[in-house]
C-alpha cells in the first residue's frame, strides 16, 4: 500500500522510470512531484501504475503527513540523496 511520503517509480506515461514522492493519496490516485519537473504547487495526479521504492523516514516525511508547507529544494535533495545512496556512482 502506497501511502503519502514515500518515494515512486513512474512506469507508464511520458514520465515513465522517474522518481516522485507521494505528497497525498485521493482515493485510487496519487499527488506526486519532484520538485523539479512537477513542482509542489503543481502536483502530477496520476493513477496508481507506479512501483514502490522505498518509505521516506526523515523530516521531510513528516511534513508531508503532517501537511506543513514543504518546498521544492527539500523535494530534490530527498530524492539526490535516496539515488545517490542506491546508486553511488553515477551521476543526476
Amino acid at each position: 500500500e502506497i501511502a503519502a511520503s514515500n518515494i515512486v517509480r513512474s512506469v507508464a506515461g511520458r514520465d515513465q522510470g522517474k522518481l516522485f514522492i507521494v505528497l497525498a493519496v485521493e482515493g485510487e490516485y496519487l499527488l506526486l512531484a519532484d520538485g523539479k519537473s512537477r513542482k509542489v504547487e503543481s502536483p502530477k495526479r496520476k493513477a496508481q501504475n507506479v512501483l514502490f521504492v522505498a518509505a521516506d523516514e526523515n523530516r521531510l516525511s513528516e511534513k508531508i503527513r503532517g501537511e506543513a508547507r514543504i518546498t521544492n529544494s527539500e523535494l530534490r535533495k530527498t530524492l539526490a540523496a535516496y539515488r545517490e545512496e542506491v546508486y553511488p556512482d553515477q551521476e543526476g
